[in-house]
């Protein structure tokens, strides 16, 4: 069982389907609100970097933990915010608005 304790770190305990459909609706309409706004590549970079060093995220499904979004989608939505406390991704400027 000494490889399950190296690997533990990949098998993050999702959320609940409810809670994922409720936080993947609300980013979703969000960002289709104000016009499907992309992030730069070097943001998006940058949030997976964030990501990847958070222990909320399941990195075997690519998942956050918290909110149970796929990563690479949420992480182009320049209007998504990352779900921790603190956020750990920057804040982006939608429409000259935070």
């Amino acid at each position: 069982m000494e490889n399950d304790d190296e690997n533990k770190h990949l098998y993050v305990e999702a959320p609940t389907l409810f809670q994922m459909l409720k936080s993947f609706t609300k980013d979703t309409a969000k960002f289709v609100k104000n016009g499907a706004p992309i992030i730069s590549k070097d943001d998006y970079a940058e949030r997976l970097d964030a990501c990847m060093g958070c222990e909320h995220v399941n990195k075997k499904s690519m998942r956050c933990g918290l909110c149970g979004c796929m990563l690479q989608m949420k992480a182009r939505m320049k209007t998504a915010e990352c779900p921790a406390k603190p956020s750990r991704w920057k804040e982006q400027i939608v429409d000259g608005k935070r």
